[in-house]
């Protein structure tokens, strides 16, 4: 049996295809009579409006599209459930693309949400600048989520005060006695800002000596080999607070092959507070950085952008809090004077 198309429902309801139309844009310039009648004839029909077609016609598709990071950390799972809510509320649907296998390919992707004239833009995680980007961001309503890399006129920035986070990682470590803390940094801008605060707090409480920074990647196993190289001297830090939870997990990987247990031996500290870091047998201390809010916040100002084009961009940065399990606790040896020793002495 054919499908039905708008010219069949119209010759069901005795109406004009036009009429069909208005009623389908919730136009309210058509009577209830007819409006009812319309609705009759789609719901006996079984008719499925077309996307394509209603979009031309309405000039918009109801759809954003969200270009990724990396899917694999669950951070971002979190993130798009809090957009979701929101853009749910007002008809609004996602198209996800993950720029993690090829960097590269994230021009592909934002050529394909241009050509298909898509709402708006989410761009989620660290990413770099690049033409095709500022591309993008000129050619349609855009918000950059969770990352500082980006900073296009009329685009709107939703993130975690990450300085804040890295303090309260630091300052928690310090009052349980530790000294010796490592830092396990990332790369783009959020990394950085959470490397230079885990400096700057260090120094704060007179730790400037102390202060070490492994550059990692953000995985697990970037974590895990750039722990073992802060573990493999005679001496090693006290606790290890990681640029994510993805890395710490690598960080804490590294501690059970040496032996060591944690936290009597090794205090861990990671960042995003994930749902890994809430599992039991893990149970991270972790900085929780509002990982859903973001998310509603950035869908809504996507929302008033898409609503209300143009304007200057704004930044939002949402406070963190600290999540304390069971990965971190007093340093074993405090107070001793092998906690007293210089730093690779």
């Amino acid at each position: 049996m054919a499908q039905p198309t708008i010219r069949t429902v119209a010759a069901h309801a005795g109406v004009s295809k036009s009429l069909v139309s208005l009623v389908l844009r919730g136009s309210s310039s058509v009577s209830d009579e007819k409006r009812i009648a319309v609705e009759d004839a789609i719901r006996e029909l079984g008719y499925r409006p077309n996307l394509s077609a209603r979009s031309l016609t309405q000039q918009r598709t109801h759809i954003v599209g969200v270009l990724l990071n990396d899917l694999r950390n669950p951070w971002f799972v979190d993130c798009l459930e809090g957009m979701n809510s929101v853009l749910a509320q007002h008809d609004l649907k996602m198209f996800l693309a993950d720029g993690r296998l090829d960097r590269s390919s994230d021009e592909s992707h934002l050529k394909s949400f241009m050509d298909l004239r898509l709402d708006g833009l989410a761009l989620v995680g660290t990413r770099m600048p690049t033409p095709a980007v500022a591309e993008a961001a000129a050619s349609m309503p855009t918000v950059v989520v969770a990352s500082r890399d980006l900073d296009f006129p009329g685009v709107d920035v939703v993130a975690n005060d990450d300085r804040l986070g890295s303090r309260l990682a630091v300052d928690h470590l310090v009052a349980l006695g530790h000294r010796h803390i490592a830092h396990i940094a990332g790369f783009g801008a959020v990394a950085e800002i959470r490397a230079d605060s885990y400096r700057d707090a260090m120094t704060a409480h007179g730790l400037a000596k102390y202060i070490r920074v492994e550059q990692s990647g953000m995985t697990e196993e970037a974590g895990h080999e750039a722990a073992a190289r802060i573990l493999a001297g005679r001496i090693h830090p006290s606790a290890i607070y990681a640029v994510n939870d993805i890395v710490a997990i690598g960080a804490m990987t590294a501690c059970q092959e040496r032996h060591l247990s944690i936290p009597r031996d090794v205090s861990i500290v990671g960042y995003d507070n994930t749902s890994i870091a809430q599992l039991r047998h893990v149970w991270l201390t972790s900085v929780d950085n509002a990982t859903a809010e973001v998310g509603r916040r950035a869908a809504t100002a996507l929302v008033e952008r898409i609503t209300d084009p143009g304007g200057t961009g704004s930044l939002q940065l949402l406070p963190p809090s600290l999540q304390v399990r069971g990965s971190t606790a007093p340093p074993l040896h405090i107070g001793t004077d092998a906690d007293r020793r210089e730093p690779n002495s």
